[in-house]
């Protein structure tokens, strides 16, 4: 009797292969954007225990379908903590953790609305939905498929020794993961999707404990209900202005620090000799890539708000932020935020007496993308739309120019004509769409180069012009992503810029004078800030203690 040329075994052989294929290819995906298509090369120790699995299950048993469902669940599953975890770590450079980041689906699905449209959203996410159901289907059908095949008897035994095998792999290699033990070699395989489910369950439990203590933590305030703060301020203003994605790549990455540093050093001869004193130091940033909220209730509140459980958590604690004691204390506070396009309820929480979102900054001008108006219009027009009222200033301003995906980028002009916006419309319109700039990361890291640079010179332009002199603290919120930003680093510059007398004040603070901090200057964690601030401003008898 011959052998049955393949050609005959195809048509029995094509399903059960597909169906390997098929779940090899979900298990071996891996769960972030570093080393992509090399990990297809390593075997997911999953993929043999649930093949195995399936083809040791008796074909006519009732229950194989239901096991065929439950196992769809998980590989589905999976795979959406896997996407999830590229997402984050391609924009944020951190995993997702569903007890605090499930906002964020949202907030994505806006920001990318804002630079393709609405309709445009609504499209891909209808297509993604059929494309998740129609997969999930194949899954179910390819499982259940395997679930039925009859395995020869004499076959039964080894795949059952190869089972036990690869189930004992498994096993050994989720254990060295957790650092239950050490395995003394290397398998053949990860146990990849187990190493992931276990990381997702640790960080969501770690996050239920944090919220809990966060809570505790707010609720300590040595500030809290003093009305005498700031009051070694001379009665200036003062200005908190969040510079967007500005970090320490400015400095230490060659590829912006040509541009950026001397853009700086050419601002540090203007206020110089517009009677300004300057020191600069580094803060280090609880987020990377996005989020700056987090970054702006770190600073204000003097707690560390490093994922939105925690920044909830302060929003409810009634912890006091430098805007409540300053409203307290005597100051007209305001919040400026030209990103602000929707409700922003928790903005009412926050200490502000007025909120300046988008659509209160009287733009007439066409958005930037994503960004809705550039930086030189928010700094041209804040001032004339806040009420008029006796109390000296104590704000936050949020730039956005330099806002993924950093284009198009608008140029300086006169701070006379900016007028009410439209003459930017000449930029606006102009130079390549973010789909095409973004398929080349040298053009992206050009981009972002530009940007940051453009967002400097307008603040520091604008601090220079104001005769007044407040007292200014110009800062990033946080790094860009990491494949732009180029460094293994969270730190963002600040300046602190004002009268020599007041910035004295801050001799203590071991940063450097000027606007370029060094490799040397102390670098703070962020939520270091708010109590290092209130000290340096407040006479000895406002202080409320230290933390």
């Amino acid at each position: 009797m011959s052998r049955p040329s393949v050609h005959r075994l195809w048509p029995r052989l094509r399903r059960p292969l597909t169906a390997c294929v098929l779940l090899y290819l979900l298990l071996a995906l891996p769960n972030g954007p570093l080393g992509f298509f090399e990990a297809f090369g390593t075997m997911p120790l999953e993929w043999p225990v649930v093949v195995l699995g399936l083809l040791l299950l008796p074909p006519a048993w009732r229950g194989r379908t239901l096991i065929a469902a439950t196992l769809t669940v998980v590989v589905m599953a999976l795979l959406l903590l896997k996407a999830a975890d590229i997402g984050m770590l391609s924009s944020l450079n951190r995993p997702f953790n569903a007890v605090v980041d499930m906002f964020l689906i949202r907030a994505g699905l806006n920001v990318l609305a804002g630079s393709i449209g609405t309709a445009a959203v609504l499209a891909l996410v209808a297509l993604a939905a059929l494309a998740f159901a129609g997969l999930t289907v194949g899954v179910f059908l390819s499982l259940r498929h395997l679930s039925g095949l009859r395995t020869p008897s004499r076959a039964r035994l080894p795949a059952g020794a190869i089972l036990v095998v690869a189930a004992a792999l498994w096993l050994a290699d989720l254990g060295q993961a957790r650092g239950l033990w050490q395995v003394p070699v290397d398998p053949l395989g990860r146990a990849l999707n187990a190493r992931i489910a276990s990381a997702h369950l640790t960080r969501s439990a770690a996050a239920l404990t944090d919220l809990r203590a966060f809570r505790i933590a707010a609720a300590r305030d040595p500030y809290a209900d003093n009305t005498r703060l700031f009051d070694e301020t001379g009665g200036h203003d003062v200005i908190i202005l969040f510079i967007e994605s500005y970090g320490r790549s400015s400095f230490d990455n060659p590829l912006y620090a040509e541009t950026h540093v001397p853009t700086l050093k050419a601002a540090q001869a203007r206020l110089d000799a517009a009677g300004y004193a300057m020191q600069s130091g580094w803060l280090d940033s609880p987020t990377a890539g996005g989020q700056s909220w987090l970054a702006h209730g770190t600073l204000g509140s003097g707690l560390r708000t490093s994922d939105q459980g925690r920044y909830g958590a302060l929003l409810a604690s009634g912890r006091q932020s430098l805007f409540h004691l300053a409203q307290a204390s005597g100051f007209r506070t305001a919040a400026v935020m030209p990103a602000i396009t929707l409700a922003w309820p928790e903005g009412l929480t926050m200490g502000f007496d007025t909120i300046l979102a988008a659509r209160d900054l009287g733009y007439t001008g066409k958005p930037f993308n994503w960004v809705t108006m550039p930086d030189q219009y928010t700094l041209s027009a804040f001032d004339a739309l806040l009420p008029p009222d006796p109390r000296p200033d104590f704000l936050q301003i949020a730039l956005i120019s330099s806002h993924a995906p950093w284009v198009p980028i608008p140029e300086m002009i006169g701070w006379d004509d900016v007028g009410d916006g439209s003459v930017f419309d000449r930029w606006a319109t102009s130079g390549d769409t973010p789909a095409e700039v973004w398929r080349d990361h040298d053009r992206v890291r050009d981009q972002y180069r530009k940007a940051i640079d453009y967002a400097l010179k307008v603040a520091m332009d604008y601090a220079a012009r104001r005769e007044d002199q407040p007292l200014f603290v110009i800062l990033g919120d946080h790094q860009p992503a990491g494949f732009v930003a180029g460094i293994d680093s969270r730190a963002v510059a600040a300046h602190l810029i004002g009268p020599p007398e007041l910035v004295a004040r801050a001799a203590a603070w071991g940063w450097q004078d000027g606007l370029v901090p060094q490799d040397d200057t102390p670098v703070w964690q962020m939520e270091d800030f708010r109590d290092r601030f209130i000290r340096a401003f407040s006479s000895g008898d406002a202080e409320g203690g230290t933390m």
